[in-house]
């Protein structure tokens, strides 16, 4: 499961920060891949235009779950993307990182404090149901592709890649409308004779998603 989509939470910088040292977005997140049963965490953080050089995450028993140091950089890091292994054990994952608000504290190289939470939900949406190509379809024609799918209620918002199974370079990624259904691949952008694998995620309003994968044959 490799597909990324972020969730932002409530993002306030301390007092001490400057606008261009701030924590622009905050994100803990779960995904899962219901093709694969698999489930995984992420956190990301985003800062302004003055890098990090500490940052730490404190799941919400006080447990560090991430920790960052670059003494010796004069820019810092601005964004960070971390993400677990991917059990196929819901309850596992729910048992190392519990819901609640998850503390982000961080430095800038110029020494400014920052600090804000992000809360974790356990909450997954459904995922949505492929309807055109169907799974495994082979034979479809590389121009005029109409992809359809039928969405769960009350999404904040959908996501669908296209990437070639073989060379995986992803040909479509587009992120869309909670309530979409559709989606028009354009023209002389598939290849005739190639796999592609197709994934819909289905982001839900506390920003965990769900995943549905499958493959798809064009013709030659």
């Amino acid at each position: 499961m490799k597909r990324r989509v972020m969730a932002v939470c409530g993002m306030l910088a301390c007092g001490l920060a400057s606008a261009d040292a701030k924590f622009e977005q905050l994100s803990v997140r779960i995904e899962q891949n219901a093709t694969d049963q698999d489930f995984e965490f992420v956190v990301e953080a985003t800062g302004g235009d003055t890098g990090f050089a500490a940052l730490t995450v404190r799941a919400p028993d006080g447990r560090v779950v991430a920790r960052f140091e670059a003494p010796k950089s004069g820019l810092g890091m601005r964004t960070f993307r971390l993400e677990t292994p991917e059990p196929k054990s819901f309850a596992r994952l729910q048992a190392d990182y519990p819901a609640g608000d998850y503390t982000f504290t961080a430095t800038t190289v110029t020494q400014l404090q920052l600090s804000d939470t992000a809360r974790l939900s356990h909450q997954l949406p459904a995922a949505a149901t492929f309807v055109r190509p169907r799974p495994h379809e082979s034979g479809v024609a590389p121009g005029g592709l109409r992809i359809e799918w039928r969405p769960p209620a009350g999404l904040k918002s959908c996501v669908l890649t296209i990437e070639n199974d073989v060379t995986e370079v992803k040909v479509v990624q587009a992120t869309l409308a909670g309530t979409a259904s559709t989606f028009q691949v354009p023209d002389k952008l598939l290849e005739a004779g190639a796999t592609y694998k197709i994934a819909i995620g289905s982001v839900a309003q506390n920003g965990n998603a769900s995943y549905v994968e499958t493959l798809f044959s064009v013709a030659k």
